[in-house]
């Protein structure tokens, strides 16, 4: 709606994972490289974690495209499988054939196995990616574990990237996934934008969408990163709307009242901090309320305990 005011080809704050808009500041291109890393001849698990909406997706789908037509891929972003499910999902992604009727734990992993013996004798690499893995159960991971046993005297013959939010560590720090988590050869949590990174955040995502001037001022700036706690998604969604705001009154330039209101508008249960925490606000009329109540109970309370220490 705004593009054409603000002179832009495209939006420039969609929330889709679209790598061309893939910002690669400090803490994002250390997380591409810890996943290249992880992805070398001996590597076996690769973990990437970070709080929703800092991008852990979007570094994902760069490093999609990083990969060569010698790279079998198996990206699987509903972990929410049993143990059998997920070998039909990998054998579905890798598109290896099988009868549904006769599916089991054992004629799956078969299958997969033949593929991955496969893919090796060809000088093929064979990587399946599981965003949201903070959802899988101990027995999936286990049976992933499992998988990666496949191995040459230099080399894992599939390499695994699991995608989540921090909840993911604590699961690999269950007893009984020990082993698993020794086989994590790369580890890495992706952290909120400080402002530097939102000011240089923003004005990439403009350049890419066609856009080369100023369109936030440097206070709007300093209330997108207050409001969002630097978090790429909340950022993107505050962005837009402060914009639109901005259009609607024909301004060519985002204020701080603009990006209040949209806040206000996106985030009206939750203020978000600096460090990216999100805490509860209760409305102004509550406090009046509540220290009206404090002082009704009190008073109550003085009126029968007073009478019973007398006595």
């Amino acid at each position: 709606m705004y593009t054409g005011f603000f002179g832009l080809t495209s939006p420039p704050f969609s929330i889709a994972p679209n790598p061309d808009f893939m910002y690669l500041g400090a803490r994002h291109t250390e997380a591409l490289a810890h996943l290249r890393y992880g992805l070398g001849d001996a590597g076996g698990f690769v973990l990437l974690t970070g709080e929703v909406g800092t991008g852990k997706t979007t570094v994902s789908r760069t490093l999609l495209q990083e990969l060569d037509s010698n790279t079998d891929v198996a990206f699987i972003l509903n972990p929410t499988l049993s143990e059998l499910e997920l070998l039909a999902a990998i054998c579905d992604e890798l598109k290896i054939r099988y009868k549904k009727a006769d599916a089991s734990l054992k004629v799956l992993g078969d299958k997969i196995t033949q593929r991955l013996q496969k893919n090796h004798q060809a000088g093929k690499k064979t990587i399946l990616i599981i965003d949201e893995a903070q959802h899988l159960q101990p027995a999936v991971l286990e049976q992933l574990r499992l998988l990666t046993n496949l191995e040459t005297n230099t080399k894992k013959l599939l390499q695994v990237i699991l995608i989540g939010q921090p909840e993911l560590q604590q699961l690999l720090q269950r007893n009984d996934l020990r082993q698993l988590a020794q086989r994590i050869t790369a580890r890495y949590h992706l952290l909120p934008l400080d402002l530097n990174e939102v000011q240089h955040y923003l004005k990439y995502r403009l350049q890419v969408a066609g856009c080369s001037r100023p369109v936030f001022s440097s206070k709007a700036v300093t209330e997108l990163y207050q409001q969002s706690g630097g978090i790429p998604r909340l950022l993107n969604l505050l962005a837009d709307r402060a914009m639109l705001a901005a259009y609607s009154q024909q301004q060519p330039l985002v204020d701080v009242a603009q990006v209040q209101r949209a806040a206000t508008e996106i985030l009206p249960l939750n203020n978000v901090n600096t460090a990216g925490n999100a805490r509860q606000v209760l409305p102004g009329w509550f406090w009046p309320l509540l220290t009206g109540t404090g002082i009704v109970v009190g008073f109550l309370l003085a009126m029968v305990i007073l009478p019973m220490l007398r006595g």
